[in-house]
């Protein structure tokens, strides 16, 4: 057994051995995680990725005369000043005050653009007091003019991640990129055998070996530190979570980049890596750990809930290979889906990462720490929050035609429910199409006849366990007044219309829904 001041020694003296963990692999078969624990000294990982919950405190100095900063822009992206007078913090996702602009350039895009020795432009405004009577700042900055810059991230280094794909008829856009209507694609993210909390996590008592607070890391192509546990932290679930912080001047864009993710916003790109010192055997088979042992449950993110339905699982092996199957669900029958899989964040930069910190303790550049305590176990809990759902406001009864429905019944039927849609279901029972009011006025204007000459037959639908705002974004995206609502087998339960939701909002207010 060896100790992290024994290893330390070593890298002064130039004679660790230092393997990435991706080596570290076939060191384990070939020589037993027994004797690798004796040949190994440190196995570095790497994950590049989108990591939302990050950000920078920054400290202008005071100007002359004096201000406390009460709003502060920085190329027009809001940071938040409630710390001191001029100190704020700015939030990777932040988006730009300028609506022409919003998402495509955010506090991640700042960070970079400082990071790069970029100059900001700073507007600051303030309330006027006797020790602070400026009123407002505008001028241009760089990071070398900020007296401390100090990355300091909530929730970084995931240790597992879910797998996204899309069950519904619409092409939709989360944080996991865009997917592709009826399973059409299936996106992940994560480093795998690479992940440091993967190589780092005893699976019986679901802690982690070595990580901990005070821990020196790689972070964004500097040194940084694990300052704790990260936000939402759940080792139990498998989803540990890190708090790092590190100098920002100090860091490069090579390893932290400002990204959009289309239709949802600012992300940022940053790079981690963490030594992991080979104490005993134990860890030495930990950091073996390969990407085929690595779960990644799938889930329907086009059900816009808390909770999303878990559709099966793969692994890391498999996802990298393009091509995922699973079992779903379509139109009641149970199929075997085959998805394309594409990953969100970067493998090659995660490698380089290993390969970089690898090379920064090879040559003597780097020194590990004891960690000061563990990270602390949590089970995060749910915000309670009431929600309005579609099912809260459905029409009853179900009113609907068929096919053999003429335009004169329909036209009748609309009239006397006082009702603008009408849902057509076939013979099973199912939604084939729909008609409106406003469909009936242009076919008595044409001389039609047959209901399936002016039935819309793509038909944007919800389920009864949408929230009502989700059905609201839905009528507005698709410029239509109402949504037929279906169940699993795509039966009818009802209507959801425009005017159902203003009443709603008339009653209860937009806050409440």
């Amino acid at each position: 057994m060896k100790t992290v001041h024994e290893i330390n020694e070593k890298i002064r003296n130039g004679d660790a051995v230092v393997v990435t963990a991706e080596e570290m692999i076939d060191i384990v078969d070939e020589l037993g995680a027994e004797k690798a624990a004796v040949e190994i000294d440190v196995v570095t990982t790497g994950t590049f990725g989108a990591m939302c919950s990050s950000g920078a405190f920054l400290n202008f100095g005071h100007s002359d005369p004096p201000i406390k900063m009460c709003k502060t822009y920085l190329n027009g992206v809001e940071a938040y000043s409630g710390i001191a007078a001029v100190d704020a913090y700015l939030g990777a996702t932040q988006t730009n005050s300028d609506d022409d602009i919003d998402i495509s350039y955010g506090g991640s895009h700042v960070l970079e653009d400082l990071v790069a020795g970029k100059e900001i432009e700073l507007v600051a405004e303030g309330y006027t007091t006797d020790c602070y009577p400026r009123k407002k700042v505008e001028t241009t900055i760089t990071i070398d003019d900020l007296n401390q810059a100090i990355l300091v991230n909530p929730r970084n280094c995931y240790q597992s991640y879910n797998g996204a794909t899309n069950s519904t008829e619409e092409k939709i856009y989360t944080y996991m990129g865009a997917l592709l209507p009826e399973f059409g694609n299936l996106n992940y993210s994560g480093a795998g055998q690479l992940n440091p909390l993967q190589n780092d996590f005893n699976k019986e008592t679901k802690t982690y070996n070595t990580l901990g607070m005070g821990t020196r890391i790689f972070l964004g192509g500097a040194q940084g530190y694990i300052a704790g546990s990260g936000t939402q932290h759940s080792p139990n679930g498998g989803f540990g979570t890190l708090m790092v912080q590190g100098d920002l001047k100090e860091m490069s864009t090579k390893y932290l980049r400002g990204a959009t993710i289309p239709k949802y916003g600012s992300t940022l790109y940053m790079g981690i890596g963490i030594p992991i010192p080979v104490l005993n055997a134990e860890i030495a088979k930990t950091c073996a750990i390969k990407d085929e042992d690595i779960a990644i449950p799938i889930l329907d993110y086009g059900i816009p809930r808390r909770d999303k339905p878990e559709l099966g699982v793969t692994n890391y092996k498999d996802a990298r290979s393009g091509k995922v199957t699973i079992e779903v669900e379509i139109e009641g029958k149970k199929v075997d889906k085959c998805m394309r899989s594409a990953s969100v964040s970067s493998y090659k930069v995660s490698r380089e990462i290993s390969k970089e910190l690898k090379n920064w303790i090879s040559n003597s550049e780097f020194m590990l720490t004891q960690r000061l305590e563990p990270l602390k176990s949590a089970a995060p809990k749910p915000m309670k929050a009431k929600m309005k759902l579609v099912k809260d406001i459905l029409s009853r009864p179900v009113v609907v035609g068929s096919l053999n429905t003429s335009i004169t019944q329909a036209s009748r039927v609309l009239i006397e429910n006082n009702i603008n849609h009408l849902p057509i279901v076939d013979e099973n029972g199912k939604l084939s199409g729909i008609i409106t009011s406003w469909d009936i006025a242009k076919a008595m204007a044409q001389d039609k006849h047959s209901i399936s000459e002016i039935m819309t037959t793509y038909i944007v639908s919800a389920t009864p366990d949408e929230t009502i705002d989700m059905a609201a974004r839905k009528m507005s995206r698709n410029n239509i007044s109402g949504l037929p609502v279906v169940d699993s087998n795509n039966k009818v339960l009802g209507v959801v219309s425009a005017e159902d939701i203003s009443k709603l909002i008339g009653r209860n207010g937009l806050h409440k829904i």
